[in-house]
């Protein structure tokens, strides 16, 4: 009798409840329309990885070759060249994004100046607001044969160079230009993570003689540690993720040794040589290891850092 009345009387208080939050629930319709138009009903097309697809026979009429367009992927005489691209330019993205960054955060956590402070934190945060597109045009300017920076070389009586058409060149400037644009968002998190460091830390540190670098390897660092470990343990599951955007502005024939990456050979595949089913073998490939490679990541972070997403 107790739990009769006990579901009697939650039930108006569900019914309370849902009809609170029910403009909330209308507001996550069109996320919900979204995300299952855009992201859930494409993932259907995996069946090509599987076919011998040809769009006039649709996926009911292609014929079905099972790992074929695996084998076939493996056997593409530049496959290797682009897993190594994306891992090189990727590793060095993701340690960059948090080197930078944590140097730029400790050197403004020294300045006393709040107005510059402020300042630099705006103008280091500003270039993560623009798109690629915006900033593809500038490095195109900046760096194309006949562009500022050749013509400064120029001024100064030295050859130009091809940057834009140089494997030697090329990379660093996807890597650099990469950092510099995304290098003010981590910043902001360290600086804040900065801001939980006991102030009577350092002053005792500062009563025992410990200089200003002393105190920022022995107390700064160490107490944001698990913050910089748990950015860098999140940031695997993006390792196969290079910069699609940023390499399809920018990159020609000529830089496909040392910078065509998965993204761009998956669009290359499908989009230009109309090769369908090898174009979502490899797509597949990268989406399986990419899957494997998060939940290992969030998996590490739960059980050392206590982080959570649900």
């Amino acid at each position: 009798m107790q739990k009769i009345r006990a579901n009697a009387a939650g039930s108006p208080r569900r019914l309370t409840i849902f009809k609170r939050e029910l403009p909330l629930y209308v507001m996550l319709i069109p996320g919900v329309v979204f995300a299952l138009v855009f992201n859930y009903l494409p993932m259907f097309g995996l069946v090509m990885a599987f076919q011998d697809f040809s769009p006039l026979r649709s996926f009911t009429g292609s014929e079905w070759i099972g790992l074929r367009n695996f084998q076939d992927m493996l056997a593409l005489p530049t496959f290797w060249t682009v897993v190594r691209n994306t891992l090189f330019i990727s590793v060095v993205k993701i340690l960059l994004r948090l080197l930078v960054p944590l140097i730029l955060a400790l050197l403004l956590n020294e300045v006393l100046n709040n107005a510059f402070k402020r300042t630099a934190q705006t103008v280091f945060f500003l270039p993560y607001f623009l798109s690629w597109a915006v900033m593809g045009g500038v490095l195109r300017e900046l760096f194309e044969y006949d562009g500022t920076v050749n013509a400064f070389l120029q001024s100064f009586g030295l050859e130009p160079v091809m940057f834009l058409g140089s494997n030697t060149w090329f990379p660093i400037i996807i890597i650099v230009s990469d950092v510099w644009k995304d290098m003010g968002y981590n910043m902001i998190i360290f600086l804040a993570a900065i801001t939980n460091v006991d102030p009577a830390l350092n002053e005792s540190a500062a009563l025992d003689g410990a200089s200003r670098w002393q105190q920022i390897w022995h107390i700064t660092l160490p107490t944001i540690r698990p913050i910089v470990v748990m950015l860098l343990v999140l940031s695997l599951g993006s390792v196969l993720s290079a910069g699609q955007e940023q390499i399809m502005l920018l990159y020609n024939p000529m830089v496909y040794e040392s910078s065509d990456i998965i993204d761009t050979l998956v669009y290359r595949l499908g989009l230009v040589n109309h090769q369908w089913s090898l174009s979502a073998a490899v797509g597949m490939m990268k989406s399986v290891i990419s899957f494997l490679l998060v939940v290992i990541s969030y998996r590490i972070a739960t059980k050392h850092f206590d982080y959570q997403v649900f």
